[in-house]
């Protein structure tokens, strides 16, 4: 497996090059000579040694597995139809597009992720450390301790002789928890789940996945891609298993020669994927000629939706992150004031 920093850099370089007006031979010879990667440097002699032996690019390509499918394809499209700097600038501008999408839902996404956790520490750190010392004065003091006290007091003694079992415990489920429902391969669409019905979460994800759909498609069809290569792309692009299932029932469908229309009923959770006043814009372009036109204005649309949209989740998480923290403060607190008010009271009788 090669990583996706040694394919971009592969292909932007590629590309400056031949639309600089070298040659595809001298290009490789070039990339060989700056490549640091031993698997890199093994793909690109590999490649070198097909150009030279009289192979085209898109056969060298395809031979050294570097790349996928769609992608070849677009290679050759462009080699046969004397475009291939057009076709690999497009191609560099796709994985640009894929890493914005991918950047704008991580970042709608770290603020929250940080407060939480920096939350969560602290109350750890509060709970392990302090909870201990304050729930041993408390206990101590001969005067009827309120329901929110006692808690506090329960919860105190209870960390002071097993916080160093129970802390570490608990941070370990934490970690494997997000592991199991983001990360894990096998078990990651259970947290896909979750997020596709958090609200906020769920319309970022899906005007992203839009946003995607019709700049990736659109353009990919101008340059003559044909439909079903086009969907293995998206395939490709996208890490949201719902939406890369809808894309392979579309790819399956339109394949057998269905159209966008009878695709979109063929499968059941299309809806939810995909609003419907969206699905007919797509079946009237389609039957209209204008497709690939359509699904760039739509690319672009929904990029502009999806800025406004992170924007304003981050507004409105910002004051219910603030609140999380304010009740738990308000519980110490609250836990530490009422029994010195009982105390005085008792005090002053």
């Amino acid at each position: 497996m090669f990583s996706s920093e040694d394919k971009d850099y592969f292909l932007e370089n590629l590309a400056v090059m031949i639309a600089s007006g070298i040659d595809v031979s001298s290009a490789i010879t070039s990339l060989k000579q700056e490549t640091k990667s031993k698997k890199m440097l093994k793909i690109l002699g590999l490649i070198d040694a097909e150009i030279n032996s009289g192979s085209t690019l898109w056969m060298a390509l395809q031979k050294s597995k570097l790349l996928p499918n769609h992608v070849i394809a677009l290679i050759r499209l462009g080699e046969e139809s004397g475009r291939l700097p057009e076709n690999l600038k497009m191609v560099v501008n796709q994985q640009q597009k894929d890493r914005e999408f991918a950047s704008k839902l991580q970042s709608a996404m770290i603020y929250p992720v940080i407060v939480l956790t920096l939350t969560l520490i602290i109350g750890l750190g509060i709970a392990w450390f302090i909870l201990p010392r304050l729930s041993l004065v408390f206990s101590q003091l001969r005067v009827e301790l309120p329901l929110i006290t006692k808690i506090l007091i329960f919860v105190g003694k209870f960390l002071g002789e097993f916080g160093i079992v129970v802390i570490p415990l608990l941070i370990f489920l934490i970690i494997f928890t997000v592991f199991f429902l983001f990360f894990a391969k096998k078990t990651k669409f259970l947290g896909e789940f979750i997020l596709m019905r958090l609200p906020g979460i769920s319309k970022i994800i899906m005007e992203t996945e839009l946003a995607r759909f019709g700049f990736i498609l659109g353009e990919l069809l101008k340059a003559g891609l044909i439909v079903t290569d086009a969907l293995s792309s998206l395939v490709s692009s996208t890490t949201i298993e719902a939406y890369q299932k809808l894309y392979l029932s579309l790819e399956k469908s339109i394949g057998q020669g269905n159209s966008f229309e009878s695709s979109f009923k063929l499968y059941k959770d299309t809806n939810k994927l995909m609003p419907f006043h969206i699905q007919q814009m797509i079946i009237t372009s389609e039957r209209s000629g204008k497709l690939p036109e359509v699904l760039v204005s739509l690319g672009q649309t929904f990029e502009e939706k999806l800025q406004t949209t992170t924007k304003n989740l981050i507004v409105i998480l910002e004051p219910i992150l603030l609140i999380i923290i304010w009740l738990g403060v308000l519980f110490v607190a609250l836990s530490v004031i009422l029994p010195i008010y009982s105390l005085i009271g008792g005090l002053n009788k």
